[in-house]
């Protein structure tokens, strides 16, 4: 896509509203353009009343244009102003070109639940919220509806955090097969496999010192999660190896919660979870994504139906207290009849959370070397499906407790996390709605310090600490002790 940008708007946001219409396009500034190619043009303009924003727009030999006034106004900032006037004139060009009108309107971020409640956070009422979220952002009803009712439900789960509260995130990025659409840093060939042991050593050695840290800062360790990849690829003595460490410098049973993401289902075993269960885990997922065991297939994950419900009856049976499954809605291969009978079947089970996620590749994913075609704008039967699973979950007595957006999901649709009443997963809330600091330890994994402002969320500020990407790149670089120094400097100064 060829695009340019002037004015006082910044250029990432808008390519990120053009791809609300281009999903998958690339940006770039040499590239030869034919009839197929988008060209938009988008300049953003603020006076002292407002923010002035016009965009052209060609595509397939024809053109759109608009332009759009938003007058400043003492609850909103004027970055905020400027994003909404080019929102605008972005959606009403692609609208125009294309035939399409996003859900979601103009709201491009990861958390749409957060712009929700910073309004509620400043006095505004529900329906005042949903009223703003579909006349200003043009979000429809429904899914205006659905991010107020979650935002207002994440403020009563989160209370009133506090600067000391804290989670720490653990990283297994391992698998025991790569799935086509996966973007996460996970490993599967025996040659990197083979890295576990090392990569353990060291991921307890970087553990021990964090949690060292949480306890001489005294800080307030709300949930601990370990995550991947795909954790459960330990065998039982690993495993038993980081929970003992953990056991040993933390009371588990003072942690609200203590997550263990099991997912694949050919990886939990009874052994496994026997470990985990007296070690104090009490959530867990085992996650089928699909119970069409042709769509699994093609998507490269190795497990079978059967093999799930084998793994759901060990966590049953486990006494973890908690679990989770994930879906996924969009698959390729998948349709409205099929989804809606793996998600009554995964209902009739009752597990305590159920995640619905839609259809997502990132550029690294390998399904792209299969079908450059796989970026939906209108997401096919997608949008079915995840209607399907709110009113079902909700009529099942299930609550939408949590959200967040990626790009590229086919059909812009969202991702929904339901509860039964009182299991919401709290990490979920606090990593995605940023109220307090994760410090993360492994491969891949990013601690973020968090000075959270529940009166102004603009103003939250976080300090962010990348740990090096890959397993190799983790054991050959020694970043722990400078992550630590990171954390003493940050708590000191509050």
């Amino acid at each position: 896509m060829k695009l340019t940008v002037t004015g006082d708007i910044n250029s990432f946001y808008v390519q990120t509203l053009c791809m609300i219409f281009f999903p998958g396009e690339k940006f770039t500034e040499n590239q030869e353009i034919t009839e197929d190619t988008p060209v938009m043009s988008v300049h953003v303009e603020n006076s002292e009343t407002g923010s002035y924003a016009k965009a052209i727009l060609t595509y397939q030999g024809k053109t759109a244009e608009a332009e759009k006034n938003v007058e400043f106004i003492p609850e909103r900032t004027k970055q905020r102003t400027a994003k909404i006037a080019a929102g605008n004139v972005v959606l009403a060009v692609g609208s125009e070109l294309l035939g399409y009108r996003p859900s979601w309107g103009m709201l491009t971020g990861v958390r749409p639940s957060k712009v929700a409640m910073e309004m509620l956070l400043n006095g505004n009422s529900k329906t005042k919220v949903r009223k703003i979220l579909n006349n200003d952002y043009f979000v429809i009803p429904k899914k205006a509806a659905l991010a107020t009712d979650i935002a207002r439900r994440e403020q009563k789960i989160m209370g009133t955090p506090n600067i000391r509260d804290c989670s720490v995130y653990i990283s297994i990025p391992f698998c025991p097969s790569r799935c086509s659409y996966c973007s996460f840093v996970s490993y599967t060939t025996p040659k990197l496999l083979s890295l576990i042991p090392d990569y353990l050593e060291k991921l307890i050695k970087d553990l021990s010192a964090v949690l060292d840290t949480i306890n001489e800062l005294k800080l307030n360790l709300k949930t601990i999660y370990i995550g991947g990849g795909t954790p459960t690829i330990l065998t039982a003595e690993q495993l038993e190896k980081i929970l003992s460490l953990i056991d040993s410098k933390v009371d588990v049973n003072s942690l609200e919660e203590f997550t263990l993401e099991g997912g694949r289902p050919d990886t939990i075993t009874a052994e496994k979870l026997a470990v985990a269960y007296n070690y104090g885990i009490t959530r867990i997922s085992v996650n089928p994504q699909s119970l069409n065991e042709q769509v699994v297939k093609s998507i490269g994950r190795n497990h079978t139906t059967e093999e799930f419900y084998r793994a759901f009856e060990i966590a049953k049976r486990s006494g973890i207290k908690c679990i989770n499954t994930d879906l996924i809605a969009g698959l390729p291969g998948d349709n409205f009849k099929h989804f809606s009978a793996t998600f009554d079947k995964i209902i009739a089970l009752e597990p305590e959370n159920i995640t619905v996620h839609t259809f997502c590749v990132k550029k690294a994913a390998d399904i792209l070397a299969q079908n450059q075609n796989i970026y939906s704008i209108r997401g096919g039967d997608a949008g079915k499906c995840v209607d399907y699973s709110q009113l079902r979950a909700q009529a099942a007595g299930y609550v939408p407790y949590y959200m967040y957006r990626q790009k590229n999901t086919v059909g812009n649709y969202e991702n929904v996390g339901f509860a039964q009443e009182g299991t919401e997963g709290l990490y979920n809330i606090y990593m995605m709605e940023e109220v307090h600091s994760i410090l993360a330890v492994g491969a891949g994994a990013v601690t973020k310090l968090v000075e959270y402002y529940p009166a102004n969320i603009a103003s939250t500020k976080i300090i962010r600490h990348f740990n090096p990407k890959y397993p190799y790149e983790y054991l050959e670089n020694n970043t722990g002790e400078q992550v630590i120094d990171e954390i003493k400097k940050f708590y000191e100064s509050h």
